[in-house]
């Protein structure tokens, strides 16, 4: 028996999620394939903690996505410090705003989303892992699931994270940059109220960020050499709280760790190809970026934000001609913000003395200038 549907997403992570929460309110029959359905939430704490914007948050509040369980803190101010005596500062009271961001956890809000998709009557869920595809170029691409279910889609959606099997299955490309770099995150308990503040330094080790979370916690990502991350990983908690403590200068006293350090290396990604005829890359399958501006996820929202538009017009969800207009559409959001994400990481790796200057002489002065300083908060709020 095959199962005929509109559109199967493969990957039920928060890209995947949110489109489908998106799709609900439309009349596609809808299928969410995958393998590791979000688990009932803990009162432990996730390590996996990301910024999302406002234009994001509040499109997923819309969707009833973003439920009293999602633990989430507003962020206020983001401090930004140089390695030179750089400075930059944004506030969202200067920028005529209610927050600049929102720090959340991923399973709490990974979760959220899975009630409310599968609250909809055209959406279900299959806890499964895919283990073939047949194409089927102008027809039905027809997806087999290890247990023997097969499923017919007029629009395959690959939203299966930056090593995407459906990607692979469809021979499509990847042209990658490793950054030699690897994200190192933890969470903490904090001595001093950190009144929705997050703080970012430049250092010469790497970038270090601190995301505030709700009471007197803070999330950390400390992009650093591979080397570093390994020494960082293999501390004991109380070693790990007084190093990252002393990195951050004290800001927020002595911490408290609550989450084990991990890591992931961190890759520039972009596939060579984001759509086909009945086929669509999301997310990280499509692009990735290096997570110092906290975009990551917020590129992944906002191409669910766009092809959700463009499917809810009807008609033939997996024609060539819309999803073409949807990627072109997508690409220059992306290509702009791996170029200067990409950028600033390796301007703030060069160590000469010449340099060091320039760069933090241009922070400051971006500070100071208002018309720039709002601009690039109202940019990072989409």
């Amino acid at each position: 028996m095959v199962s005929d549907f509109d559109i199967v997403i493969l990957g039920g992570g928060l890209n995947g999620a949110a489109l489908a929460c998106a799709l609900a309110k439309g009349t596609h029959s809808v299928t969410v394939i995958e393998p590791r359905p979000p688990a009932p939430e803990s009162e432990a704490w996730d390590s996996r903690v990301y910024a999302y914007s406002p234009g994001n948050a509040d499109w997923i509040k819309s969707l009833g996505g973003w439920d009293d369980s999602v633990r989430a803190q507003a962020v206020y101010q983001m401090r930004i410090r140089g390695d030179a005596g750089g400075r930059l500062t944004f506030d969202a009271l200067d920028a005529g705003l209610p927050e600049l961001a929102w720090i959340a956890e991923n399973n709490r809000l990974q979760a959220s989303l899975w009630r409310a998709f599968q609250a909809a009557a055209n959406v279900k869920a299959i806890a499964a892992k895919a283990e073939a595809v047949t194409w089927h170029p102008g027809g039905r691409h027809v997806l087999h699931l290890e247990g023997g279910d097969t499923l017919a889609a007029r629009l395959l959606v690959a939203a299966d994270g930056a090593h995407s099997w459906l990607r692979r299955q469809a021979g499509i490309g990847i042209r990658s940059e490793d950054y030699r770099h690897v994200g190192v995150v933890a969470n903490f308990e904090t001595e001093k109220t950190h009144r929705g503040t997050a703080f970012q330094w430049f250092r010469p080790d790497g970038v270090l960020a601190w995301l505030p979370l709700p009471g007197n916690r803070i999330s950390m990502v400390w992009s650093t050499p591979p080397e570093h991350a390994a020494e960082l990983q293999a501390l004991e908690a109380d070693a790990l709280a007084r190093k990252v403590a002393e990195a951050g200068g004290h800001a927020l006293g002595e911490l408290h760790c609550v989450t084990p350090a991990a890591g992931f290396p961190l890759v520039r990604r972009r596939a060579e190809q984001w759509v086909r005829p009945g086929l669509v890359l999301l997310g990280d399958a499509a692009h990735t970026v290096h997570p110092l501006a906290g975009q990551g996820v917020n590129l992944g929202f906002r191409d669910s934000r766009l092809l959700a538009g463009v499917l809810a017009k009807g008609g033939d969800p997996g024609e060539i001609g819309r999803l073409t207009a949807y990627a072109a559409r997508r690409m220059e959001d992306v290509a702009s913000m791996q170029f200067t994400t990409g950028g600033l990481k390796k301007l703030f790796t060069r160590g000469d003395g010449l340099t060091r200057r320039i760069r933090n002489l241009g922070m400051s002065l971006a500070g100071d200038f208002d018309p720039i300083n709002q601009a690039l908060t109202r940019h990072a709020v989409l």
